[in-house]
């Protein structure tokens, strides 16, 4: 049987989890202008290659802030399977992306959780976040739990970290580049080692496209791998647009595509 499950967690957690919290990197950004960016998520497994879903990616301006939404979905032959409708919502200040709110809403088969950070700064530079999370499962509450966490100089949760990975100097990076980075969601922190591979040609809906390939790598606080290795793609211009994302799955491969 297909993990959509898994499927999910890899999109969901992935482009947006996999690249998070970061060090002072003294980077630069342009202010970035309402956007909104399309998925398609793929299932390949032989010659099956077959879609399982979709997200859409969406950034708004507010008052000095930047507002933004992740909705992710799976299709209709996959929810007979396993139903998955998730929302990521978060708010992040126009100086370097820094997030100021986080909340995670996902319905996931017989499964409902809503995850919740709140950032503060008041003792720079170290960042506390107050992290909530509930989980229902057949409507009983099973999870729920309040929790402290901490980081240094800088950090970020699933969804700020899409917006911190376009803000990476790629070009001054020679292949093989490692750069460590921690994250929050509401359940736990965790180190992500990205690993730069180099700039490569990538085919995108027909288009070759210069792309950035790095590797995401995950641990916990005692070194012990949560996940397996994903890649992905960045597009090598001002944009910095997210293009491709690969990851395992215990049977066949999860691809997450840009559409047109």
């Amino acid at each position: 049987m297909i993990d959509l499950k898994k499927i999910f967690i890899l999109l969901v957690s992935c482009f947006f989890f996999s690249l998070a919290q970061g060090q002072d990197h003294s980077l630069t950004h342009k202010k970035l202008e309402p956007e909104t960016l399309k998925y398609r998520v793929m299932f390949k497994w032989g010659l099956l290659n077959k879609k399982a879903g979709s997200a859409t990616l969406s950034l708004t301006h507010d008052k000095n802030i930047y507002t933004s939404q992740l909705a992710a979905k799976s299709e209709p032959w996959a929810d007979k399977i396993f139903c998955v409708r998730d929302t990521l919502n978060g708010r992040m200040s126009y100086d370097g992306f820094k997030p100021l709110f986080y909340e995670k809403i996902a319905n996931e088969g017989n499964e409902h959780k809503h995850d919740i950070v709140k950032y503060d700064y008041s003792k720079s530079p170290q960042i506390n976040a107050l992290c909530s999370r509930k989980v229902y499962k057949k409507g009983v509450l099973k999870i729920d739990e309040d929790k402290e966490m901490s980081a240094e100089n800088r950090a970020v949760d699933m969804l700020t970290s899409f917006y911190f990975m376009r803000t990476l100097p790629y070009e001054d990076w020679t292949a093989g580049h490692i750069e460590d980075i921690d994250i929050f969601s509401g359940k736990r922190k965790e180190l992500l080692s990205i690993v730069y591979a180099g700039k490569v040609k990538l085919e995108v809906n027909g288009v070759e496209r210069n792309a950035y390939k790095i590797t995401f790598k995950f641990t916990s606080g005692g070194g012990k791998k949560t996940s397996d290795d994903m890649e992905a793609w960045i597009s090598a211009d001002d944009d910095r647009i997210p293009l491709r994302l690969e990851g395992k799955l215990p049977v066949g491969k999860v691809h997450c595509i840009l559409d047109e």
